[in-house]
């Protein structure tokens, strides 16, 4: 069958490394400040956050669906939004916003 644009096909989970901050490390017990999941984007990487700790995801993604506003994922330098794909190897860095007055 011809590459058919209308249902493209689901992309392929792929091997990544999670770098999460300790402020939310600290709120679930179990979980580690590296973790090695299966992912092909980040609302997937999400998904894998929440069956391993419930409600992790909704201290990082609001019911728009998006990532809060003082949560920044970065992938490469490069700040990341839930639709954006992972290649294998990506090494990805949640970190928590500072705010002061």
């Amino acid at each position: 069958m011809p590459n058919d644009t209308r249902h493209p096909r689901p992309a392929q989970a792929v091997a990544i490394t999670v770098r999460l901050p300790g402020v939310l490390v600290d709120l679930f017990p179990g979980s580690t400040r590296s973790v090695k999941m299966s992912a092909s984007t980040v609302d997937e990487m999400m998904d894998e956050f929440d069956r391993r700790w419930p409600g992790m995801r909704d201290r990082l993604c609001d019911s728009t669906p998006a990532i809060r506003k003082h949560i920044n994922v970065f992938i490469d330098g490069e700040r990341a939004k839930l639709d954006t794909r992972l290649e294998p190897g990506t090494k990805v860095f949640v970190i928590m916003a500072i705010s002061g007055g």
